[in-house]
């Protein structure tokens, strides 16, 4: 048997679920951007993408939906200094796409737009080969997904009697993008992703507490075999009986522990989306017009990273056909650079760093976070918690908010504990970190050596836009934190 180059099979996969059914050849294509360039446009592409995605629940031991759909459908984008003009449609056809492309070739020229050539699209881009090219919901059949999740329940109540509710939820996609641009590139993704979510419901005395867990990545179903069905169900349970034992927290001024992975959505929020292209060329970031100044402590260095094997926010290119990249942001405290798509890279005078990301194909592209993560330090987890006189460990976090142009941000940890000399005393409940993201970020005062990625659970959103990310830390050691307590 004879094996395709990946990036050459997955352009023969797309063109055959893209192109080949609706008589679509490299001359539509060429059609289509020649329509748009007719007008003076900076940038011009086709996007088109074929999702098949399904999900399965459970509750009350019995599987209760499952839901099952295919959505496709192409974007037309042309691109005049700052203007945008976008159109698209779910009929993949040469005359829905010559229509789009009329509709927006009707965008007014910009003073600083030239008269694109469209070449022959000829040119594959470079890529990736992160994942594999597979469609994960034919990794397991029905009667395998229903056990599994069959299998979380009886885990679950196993655990311990005071467990009296088990969700439990089971997701696939298979996304297939094809994008073809007006210099001739090539590009296209197959793109796996699979999600296994566990929330459980512990009772005592009358009080109820929620723990939750999971994870994925861009891999088959298969993944999920007994050790890591295990793993998440431990999670849920220990973090809903370890709430059932938590106390008021606290309120005012403290030490805050940051544990190490899911806890790095902080970062993700408070700082990651300040570093986005698009803001900073608005001047609406706090981190606009601060290349090259410290931004953070010594010690603090945060990547932004496309490139990592099976990772739910890895991706082999990005949706403008760009390969994706390890991008540092801010290296030992020092900013060194922004995430940028094609549009903002070229108004911004830098390159493009593969992040330019859409939801779909009825969605214009934006620069957002892939994996975005902070390296480790040279502290041991104990030695950091130890260092602490009096204050918060917070081990893990649920939902928050951020305003980009302030910087600052709310945070609600979902499990944390009180510490004072060095001891973790016992859990809190209701704490909530209050702060802004670059004063944070020069308060670190210790790095742990524990550098650790979430599960595989992380959703942006932006715009409107919601897209898979990936988010992680080492063990961190801020000073000075507002903690918002309900004691």
């Amino acid at each position: 048997m004879i094996s395709r180059e990946p990036t050459l099979e997955r352009l023969v996969i797309a063109r055959q679920l893209l192109l080949e059914p609706y008589g679509l050849s490299d001359a539509s294509l060429r059609q289509a951007l020649n329509t748009i360039a007719a007008h003076k446009v900076d940038d011009a592409d086709l996007y088109f993408q074929y999702t098949r995605s399904e999900g399965w629940s459970l509750e009350e031991g019995i599987v209760k939906s499952g839901s099952f759909s295919i959505d496709q459908g192409v974007g037309v984008r042309a691109v005049a200094g700052e203007k945008t003009a976008f159109a698209y449609s779910d009929d993949i056809s040469e005359a829905a796409l010559l229509d789009a492309a009329r509709t927006v070739r009707s965008i007014a020229a910009a003073g600083q737009s030239r008269r694109i050539k469209v070449d022959t699209p000829q040119q594959v881009a470079a890529s990736r080969s992160l994942y594999p090219g597979m469609d994960p919901i034919a990794t397991l059949d029905s009667a395998a997904k229903v056990a599994l999740l069959e299998r979380v329940e009886r885990l679950a109540r196993a655990k311990d009697p005071r467990v009296v509710q088990v969700m439990a939820g089971l997701a696939g996609e298979y996304d297939v993008v094809l994008v073809a641009r007006a210099d001739g590139t090539l590009a296209a993704d197959v793109r796996p992703l699979v999600r296994l979510s566990v929330t459980v419901i512990a009772e005592q005395n009358g009080r109820r507490e929620i723990g939750s867990a999971g994870g994925g990545g861009r891999y088959g179903m298969g993944h999920f075999q007994d050790d890591v069905i295990s793993r998440y169900v431990d999670q849920a349970v220990h973090a809903a009986l370890t709430n059932l034992d938590s106390q008021a927290a606290p309120a005012g001024e403290m030490t805050v522990v940051l544990g190490s992975g899911w806890p790095g959505i902080l970062l993700h929020e408070a700082v990651g989306h300040g570093l986005e292209g698009d803001f900073n060329r608005k001047g609406s970031s706090t981190f606009s017009g601060r290349i090259g100044q410290r931004v953070a402590a010594k010690g603090v260095t945060v990547l932004d990273d496309g490139t990592l094997a099976d990772r739910r926010g890895s991706l082999n290119i990005d949706d403008e056909g760009h390969a994706s990249q390890r991008n540092v942001l801010i290296e030992d405290g020092i900013l060194k650079g922004y995430i940028q798509d094609a549009t903002n890279a070229r108004l911004m005078k830098v390159a493009p760093t593969g992040n330019g990301r859409r939801e779909s194909y009825a969605h214009v592209p934006m620069p957002r976070m892939t994996n975005t993560y902070m390296l480790p330090g040279d502290k041991t987890p104990e030695e950091i918690i130890a260092s602490i006189d009096r204050g918060l460990y917070a081990s893990n976090f649920g939902g928050g908010q951020v305003d980009i142009t302030s910087g600052k941000f709310v945070f609600s940890a979902s499990e944390a504990w009180w510490v004072e000399k060095g001891k973790l005393l016992y859990p809190v409940k209701g704490a909530t970190l209050i702060g802004n993201g670059p004063d944070a970020m020069n308060r670190v005062s210790m790095i742990g050596n524990d550098l650790a990625l979430d599960p595989g659970v992380g959703t942006c959103g932006k715009e409107g836009q919601s897209v898979p990310v990936g988010v992680g830390q080492p063990t961190l050691r801020i000073d000075g934190i507002t903690v918002g307590g309900t004691g």
